[in-house]
């Protein structure tokens, strides 16, 4: 068992180092030359803690609320917009939300969404957690999920992208076979001493950084996501390349945002030589292609 896999600390990353231009041999079914990812994370923030980005002193009514719109009114719109263009979701899921938000859980289940772990709430992150807090919170998730569910997940998404030194070991006991907190390839990686693959997320197209941090305009989110897809495309000449979209119900979701998911969503629709998968999906193609996987 390596360093990582121990829960010790370690230099380098937790996934054999591979630079873009060593191939992997992995393929994308029919040729495809892009697996289109995108990522729904749907969460619950309680009103009696404190909230990421608040005042820091509970009851946050302002911090609350604006998170909690996304559970009553965006979801629905994002919801709609995926189906309209057909896209298989994989949700980052908070387990909490299946008691604060039961009709939201019913629509994912009901349209066959992919479900991927994403700790009780995103107010406590893994890093802020004991040993045991943490293997509690990753078997509770996976629990949470299948009951509501019938299926266990085998994704895994950390609040924050946080994780402990334990936390693939931890993952990789509870069952789960990937993990998207490792934001530092455009394939996916074999994860060192564990049965667990890097599938590739992304911080950048990722609207909570674009609206909160860097106050962007939506029509600009939609036409940064597109510069990256072409970049991508030109890069998956040598070898396919995953694009990953991460949306936040209560910021795509309010009004003045979400035709530009629709028009991102539609555009991308144009173009070929387009794989739109799930997480598991993605996974499983670079299990099954990969010279390199493990």
């Amino acid at each position: 068992m390596n360093e990582h896999s121990s829960g010790s600390a370690r230099r380098t990353a937790p996934m054999p180092y591979r630079s873009a231009r060593t191939p992997c041999g992995w393929q994308l079914p029919d040729g495809a030359r892009i697996a289109v990812w995108v990522i729904p994370n749907v969460e619950f923030f309680p009103l009696d803690e404190d909230i990421p980005g608040g005042r820091g002193q509970a009851p946050d009514v302002p911090a609350f609320a604006k998170r909690d719109y996304g559970g009553r009114v965006g979801f629905w719109r994002v919801f709609d917009a995926l189906a309209e263009h057909q896209v298989p979701p994989t949700t980052a899921f908070n387990r909490e939300v299946l008691e604060a938000y039961p009709e939201v859980v019913s629509a994912m289940v009901d349209a066959r969404w992919e479900f991927m772990g994403h700790c009780n709430t995103n107010n406590r992150l893994l890093s802020t957690m004991t040993a045991e807090e943490e293997a509690r919170t990753i078997t509770a998730v996976a629990e949470g999920i299948e009951g509501a569910t019938g299926t266990r997940p085998r994704g895994w998404l950390g609040a924050g992208l946080h994780e402990r030194w334990t936390t693939l070991q931890r993952l990789d006991e509870a069952g789960y076979t990937y993990v998207a907190d490792w934001v530092n390839d455009d394939r996916p990686n074999s994860i060192d001493g564990t049965g667990l693959t890097s599938v590739p997320y992304s911080t950048e197209i990722n609207d909570k950084p674009a609206f909160e941090t860097w106050h962007m305009q939506s029509d600009e989110f939609a036409d940064m996501a597109l510069r990256q897809f072409e970049v991508l495309w030109r890069d998956s000449a040598e070898e396919p390349r995953v694009f990953a979209i991460a949306l936040h119900p209560y910021l795509i979701g309010v009004p003045h945002r979400i035709d530009a998911l629709r028009r991102l969503l539609g555009e991308l629709r144009t173009r070929e030589g387009v794989w739109w998968a799930t997480g598991s999906q993605i996974e499983d193609c670079y299990r099954q292609t990969s010279s390199k996987s493990e």
